[in-house]
């Protein structure tokens, strides 16, 4: 392996700025005839731009003013594809499609208008993509081919859609739809046609997913025209074929094979030749990476990584972009006979490796189930030192034992952490994930307070100096935590829930429908929104709270944050609020991010310190 020179910077000198430049990484990669690319984002300048890797060459694609990423659906992805002789991409700014060679002149506009587009993919000299509409009165999603002038709609009437994919030959076109008030990690249908002899498609076959709760994703066609696809049918997000008798499970590890689909464009399986796939899955939490073959043998191509995403390949290599507890993301390549393994780009430490806190797997009882995460020792050696739970968000979403940057900011400072994935994270198949249907603000709650008993009665930390953050779903969480339980001694709220009942009527068209399934109808159920909802019980929260919040915003619009930060003050709790003008959901610039992190930790030590 070509390891990449360790920093000397001094452990007790990692500072929020260089943990946030620490954090950049990779939304996707591709393979094509020209070489390898991928999408990196910088925090430095909040941009993401295409790389091209090339006979051990690398170079920038994307030119100033342009950054690559869709935001159909509100998070977006698949925003790029390759074309015989360049790429076509999503512009941020203005979520056009844009063409460009490879010979370094401007992108060309494909598109012109305010539809916004993502999950591109390239097919007969034409882009299919997923197209979003925008009127004054609803949000409109269909599959669409656009040309040098033309555009064609393949289908429509669904509420979503995501991954189009056509055979190698052209006569198939498949794709993922689903309906309102499902979500795709619950229940979606895949869709196949055929190509007549006139060009034209024939009506689209329902081929799984009809009329039963089953999440289908990613589907796929192997050279000679078969489907296949991952499905949960039997649990686990898996491998299946289709056969001349119906479809089959293929060959594959009782475990989730991609994590649930927030964003469009995930690849964590390939099928191959032969009835052989690549794929990435979980165990206990940690991404393995292999090919299986027919008769169910592995050739296991992990080595020291634990999470594998964006999976490709060509003749002579595997592609990833992978992470270890010690190493950042990185864009690998993994030759398919030796298994050696090269870094193309990334992976840079941030620490020495002494000096990284590694994590520790967590599986700990907790209601009346079992809950899982990572633990992630403070580095000053102190026996029992405070602790940060972290609260992914989603909620239906996932943490992972890989090397980030913030938590090593809190570990070199002499917190421990819980890096949680509690009931209802995707990861750990779907009676997990399902968990959280009915009870979001229950068993979640559950979850994170009974990691600082458990951990407390291990003598790992101390339970008097507990604090929780998170940010979206993960901050509705920690507000609950603070109103309903007395176990933390302060809080972070990033761009959080506080009113879930407000969320259902100001959210966007993807999540539409998510409250109804985590907590119950806003009509019926009203009485269990009240009583789960931490605006309405303010009053029982006692200890400080910190807020950070976008004003761009569309998903947790920033009047519940400032509603929830007013409650308090009225009550004389010490609460603080940091508003950022240009960020949405998720702080995406440097400055902002580093400041949020520095100040949090500033929240707490003057926390620790009145103590």
């Amino acid at each position: 392996m070509i390891e990449t020179p360790v920093s000397s910077l001094a452990a007790d000198r990692f500072s929020a700025e260089q943990a946030v430049a620490a954090g950049a990484d990779f939304a996707e990669l591709k393979v094509g005839q020209h070489g390898l690319f991928w999408n990196a984002f910088r925090p430095q300048d909040g941009a993401c731009r295409i790389w091209h890797w090339h006979k051990g060459r690398t170079r920038c694609l994307t030119p100033d003013g342009f950054s690559v990423r869709s935001r159909v659906y509100e998070y977006g992805g698949g925003a790029f594809c390759l074309t015989h002789n360049g790429l076509v991409f999503v512009n941020e700014t203005d979520q056009q499609l844009y063409r460009q060679g490879l010979d370094g002149g401007q992108p060309q506009a494909l598109t012109h208008g305010q539809r916004r587009y993502g999950d591109v993919y390239w097919a007969d000299g034409k882009v299919v993509a997923v197209e979003e509409t925008h009127t004054p009165d609803q949000v409109e999603h269909r599959l669409v081919a656009i040309g040098q002038g033309s555009r064609e709609v393949l289908a429509e009437g669904a509420d979503f859609y995501a991954s189009p994919t056509l055979s190698e030959d052209g006569s198939r076109l498949a794709w993922i739809e689903w309906n309102r008030p499902d979500q795709p990690w619950t229940a979606t249908r895949l869709l196949c046609c055929q190509r007549l002899a006139d060009g034209r498609w024939s009506p689209a076959q329902c081929i799984a997913g009809d009329g039963e709760q089953e999440s289908l994703q990613q589907p796929r066609f192997d050279r000679s025209g078969h489907l296949y696809c991952l499905s949960d049918r039997e649990g686990f997000w898996q491998p299946w074929g289709e056969t001349e008798h119906g479809w089959r499970a293929l060959p594959a590890t009782a475990a989730d094979h991609a994590g649930a689909p927030w964003q469009l464009g995930a690849s964590t399986w390939r099928p191959l030749d032969h009835g052989c796939y690549l794929a990435s899955w979980f165990e206990d939490g940690f991404s393995r990476l292999g090919v299986r073959h027919p008769d169910g043998t592995l050739e296991d191509f992990s080595g020291t990584f634990t999470r594998f995403r964006c999976l490709d390949l060509d003749n002579t290599h595997l592609y990833a972009i992978a992470s270890s507890a010690t190493r950042p993301p990185a864009v690998i390549a993994i030759h398919r006979r030796s298994h050696h393994v090269e870094v193309l780009s990334g992976g840079a430490l941030p620490l020495p490796a002494e000096h990284i806190s590694r994590p520790q797997t967590l599986r700990y009882p907790s209601g009346d189930g079992i809950a899982h995460g990572f633990f992630y020792p403070a580095m000053n050696g102190t026996s029992r030192p405070p602790l940060v739970v972290f609260i992914h968000g989603g909620p239906t979403s996932a943490c992972y034992p890989v090397l980030d940057p913030r938590i090593q900011y809190w570990t070199q400072r002499g917190f421990a952490v819980a890096d949680l994935n509690y009931r209802g994270s995707s990861g750990y198949g779907r009676a997990y994930r399902q968990a959280l249907c009915g009870r979001w603000g229950e068993v979640d709650v559950e979850d994170a307070c009974a990691v600082v008993s458990y951990l407390a009665g291990r003598g790992l930390i101390d339970p008097a100096q507990a604090f929780i953050r998170g940010g979206s779903a993960g901050g509705y969480t920690t507000l609950c935590a603070l109103a309903f339980h007395d176990v933390f001694r302060a809080g972070a709220s990033l761009y959080g829930v506080s009113d879930p009942l407000a969320l259902t009527r100001a959210t966007h068209k993807f999540e539409g429908d998510y409250l109804d399934w985590l907590i119950g109808d806003p009509v019926q159920d009203i009485e269990r929104y009240r009583q789960r909802t931490p605006l309405l019980h303010a009053a029982q929260i006692k200890v400080p709270v910190i807020f950070f919040q976008g004003e761009l915003d569309a998903v947790v619009v920033p009047e519940q944050t400032r509603s929830m930060l007013d409650a308090l003050k009225r009550r004389g709790i010490h609460a603080e609020g940091h508003f950022y003008a240009n960020e949405r959901h998720g702080f995406r610039t440097a400055a902002n991010l580093a400041h949020a992190l520095e100040e949090e930790w500033k929240f707490y030590r003057n926390v620790l310190s009145t103590a």
